[in-house]
C-alpha cells in the first residue's frame, strides 16, 4: 500500500477531498519526523511507537579492501507496534 492508496481510502471513508487528506497525512509524517529528529519519541496508543534506537560502536569489515573499519555509535529511527496491533496481524494475516 502506498501513501496515495492511504489518502484515497481515507478520503473515501470520510468523504473528504483528497487534497485535504493528503495535506493531513503529509503534516502527520512531518511532525513524526521532526519529533524524532529533535530526540523525542512518538507514542500512538493502540497503534505503536516511533522510537529512537541507539546503536553501539562496532567493528565492521570492508570485504573488497580486506580491511576492518570502526562504525561509530549512532541513532536510528524505529517503529515498535502496539501489542493489540501485533495480535491483530497474527490472527488476521495468513502465513504464506
Amino acid at each position: 500500500m502506498t501513501k496515495a492508496d492511504i489518502v484515497a481510502k481515507i478520503s473515501e471513508k470520510l468523504g473528504m477531498e483528497k487534497g485535504d487528506v493528503q495535506a493531513t497525512v503529509e503534516t502527520f509524517m512531518e511532525e513524526v519526523k521532526s519529533s524524532l529528529e529533535s530526540g523525542d519519541n512518538v507514542y500512538l496508543r493502540g497503534f505503536g511507537s516511533f522510537i529512537i534506537k541507539k546503536r553501539a560502536e562496532k567493528t565492521g569489515r570492508n570485504i573488497s579492501k580486506n580491511t576492518t573499519i570502526k562504525i561509530p555509535a549512532h541513532n536510528i529511527p524505529a517503529f515498535k507496534p502496539a501489542k493489540i496491533f501485533v495480535e491483530g496481524v497474527k490472527t488476521n494475516v495468513e502465513v504464506k
